[in-house]
């Protein structure tokens, strides 16, 4: 992980951890893709033979652990991560696009900027509003301990709930 400070801010990133993915997938090479999921495929990515289970599941497992400091990549990581069980051809495709567009900003991360105000925005559209049924964001909320990791809202309520907790702003 590269951090770097400057009178802006804080920058953090992975790009060393980037190029080496790249390289060790034979990736380095390819041509560029300009966005992590291709736009209105997510049907494909249930088709095609089965594929190597551990290979897919160790490259998907270094995609979790990027999409730390890449909330860029989330979106299509959070695809990919739901078929670690039975992947196929599509699968593997989808996470060799993620690859690809790794590969147009490896030094792509997060920034914080220097400012009084302690309050942490986030804003997101990654999936643009991908569920095919009502238009809308698929990815709901995310809580996350940016520099740590990120819980999904369902996530988030399973943890609550395994936890025997309750959401007291939850409404009934």
């Amino acid at each position: 992980m590269e951090i770097a400070r400057s009178k802006q801010g804080i920058s953090v990133s992975q790009r060393k951890y980037t190029l080496d993915l790249l390289k060790e997938t034979g990736m380095l090479g390819c041509k560029p893709s300009t966005t992590p999921v291709e736009l209105g495929n997510k049907d494909q990515m249930f088709k095609g033979e089965s594929v190597d289970k551990t290979m897919y599941q160790q490259l998907v497992g270094k995609l979790i652990y990027l999409s730390h400091t890449r909330p860029d990549i989330a979106f299509a990581v959070s695809l990919v991560r739901q078929n670690m069980h039975n992947p196929c051809r599509g699968h593997l495709d989808a996470v060799y696009r993620i690859l690809r567009y790794l590969k147009q900003s490896p030094g792509k991360g997060l920034f914080f900027k220097k400012t009084e105000d302690r309050t942490i925005k986030v804003f997101t559209d990654a999936d643009w509003a991908g569920s095919i049924d009502d238009r809308r964001s698929t990815s709901g909320q995310q809580l996350a301990d940016i520099l740590t990791k990120g819980l999904s809202e369902r996530s988030f309520n399973v943890l609550l709930s395994k936890l025997g907790l309750i959401d007291i702003y939850r409404p009934a």
